[in-house]
């Protein structure tokens, strides 16, 4: 078992990489969805996935971990899904950079419009574009029919 701590529940330890990047302070529960929206469960190496997790900051938190190369990767996914996380790119067993996550003006193809009377719901191979209206509340609305974008928080 690993060690106990003062509350009496068992610390989770997961060894540190050399080579990726680790997604951190993601919000509870945000972190298998982020798994799955930025494909990582389509990869050929190590992710580890960590929920509701102790933070001195958050309270709870999720942690990924991959054994990869940031730079295929779409951070708009993660700015739009949870733009308070962060990230820490890993080289050599150091943090090599810190990219910051503000929330995107403007996504494209990440998310789709739940009006189906919209022409990009009706037309095959339209882009899928939402546009930051409130960035105080993190709300994206649809740039062709202004319907609103509502898994943002």
């Amino acid at each position: 078992m690993s060690d106990l701590i003062n509350n009496g529940k068992y610390k989770l330890n997961v060894g540190k990489i050399d080579e990726g990047f680790v997604i951190d302070h993601i919000t509870p529960g945000k972190g298998l969805k982020l798994y799955h929206d930025m494909g990582l469960d389509k990869l050929d190496c190590s992710v580890a996935i960590i929920q509701n997790a102790f933070s001195r900051k958050m309270g709870k938190k999720d942690i990924i971990k991959v054994e990869t190369s940031i730079d295929n990767f779409n951070l708009d996914i993660i700015r739009l899904l949870d733009h308070t996380a962060t990230i820490d790119v890993i080289k050599d067993g150091q943090i090599i950079d810190k990219p910051e996550l503000l929330l995107p003006k403007e996504v494209k193809n990440i998310i789709k419009c739940r009006n189906p009377r919209c022409i990009s719901s009706i037309e095959q191979g339209l882009d899928q574009i939402f546009v930051l209206t409130d960035s105080k509340n993190a709300i994206y609305r649809c740039k062709y029919c202004e319907t609103e974008y509502g898994d943002t928080k």
